[in-house]
């Protein structure tokens, strides 16, 4: 499923693919915003939108085999539910 088919199946709740379209750039929106404010998203029974601190590492070039510094960064990750959890399975 990509962004158009999920835009799709919130259409069919929702009304028009336009409103549900508005909808989608919304909630992403929101959960982008709250991440780069290092604000945890908790949708219950989802999961867990979150930012974790990545630290700083050597890594290796894999073309000349020279060894690199990587720097410390932050990066988004997602920490599923339980409920989804069962859902998969």
């Amino acid at each position: 499923m990509n962004k158009g088919d999920l835009i799709s199946q919130v259409s069919k709740v929702v009304g028009t693919k336009k409103e549900a379209q508005a909808a989608v750039e919304c909630v992403f929106a929101s959960i982008k915003e709250a991440l780069t404010q290092d604000e945890a998203v908790q949708l219950i029974g989802f999961g867990t939108f979150k930012t974790i601190e990545r630290k700083a590492r050597k890594g290796r070039n894999p073309q000349t085999g020279e060894e690199i510094q990587i720097e410390a960064k932050k990066v988004p990750k997602f920490v599923p539910g339980q409920a989804l959890k069962n859902a998969v399975n």
